[in-house]
C-alpha cells in the first residue's frame, strides 16, 4: 500500500530530501534508480528510470516476495580522454521492492523502452475489486445469517 501525506511541511521536506539524495548520488554517493508505482484494477506497474543502461545488463528477479531490479552503467571514456566534469553516475544500480501477497509473483512481465524499465505485476483474483450483491428483503436480519 502506498501512503501519501497531505501535510505541506512534510511534502516540502520530502522534496528537499529527494533533491539532496540525487545530488549525493551524482557526486559519487551511490547509484539511484527512481521509481513510480501505479496501482490499477488488474495490476501494479512499476516504472524505473534507467537512462543509458545497456538492456543486457538489466536483471529482474523475485525471491520470497521481494522483487529486485539490478542494472549496470559502464564508464564511457577512452584512454586518452580527460574528464573535466563528471555528474553521471556509473556502476551498479539496485532497487528492491517488497511485494504484497495480493500480487501474482509468478506472472510478472518486464519491458525496457526509451530508458524506462516497466514491470507489470498482476493482482491475484481474490484481491481484485468486486461488486457485492445486495439482497432485498423485508426483514434484513433474516437475509444475512451469522
Amino acid at each position: 500500500m502506498l501512503l501519501t501525506s497531505i501535510d505541506p511541511f512534510v511534502q516540502e521536506f520530502e522534496r528537499q530530501f529527494d533533491r539532496l539524495t540525487r545530488q549525493a548520488a551524482a557526486q559519487g554517493g551511490g547509484a539511484v534508480m527512481p521509481m513510480d508505482g501505479i496501482r490499477r484494477a488488474d495490476d501494479v506497474v512499476l516504472r524505473f528510470d534507467l537512462p543509458g543502461i545497456d538492456p543486457d545488463s538489466i536483471e529482474v528477479t523475485v525471491d520470497r516476495g521481494v522483487l529486485s531490479v539490478t542494472a549496470r552503467r559502464e564508464e564511457e571514456f577512452g584512454e586518452d580522454d580527460r574528464v573535466f566534469v563528471r555528474e553521471r553516475v556509473t556502476g551498479t544500480f539496485t532497487r528492491r521492492v517488497y511485494l504484497s501477497e495480493h500480487l501474482d509473483a509468478e506472472a510478472i512481465e518486464a519491458a525496457y523502452t526509451n530508458g524506462v524499465l516497466s514491470v507489470r505485476i498482476p493482482v491475484v483474483e481474490r484481491a481484485k475489486p468486486r461488486k457485492v450483491a445486495i439482497q432485498q428483503s423485508g426483514d434484513t436480519h433474516k437475509a444475512i445469517k451469522s
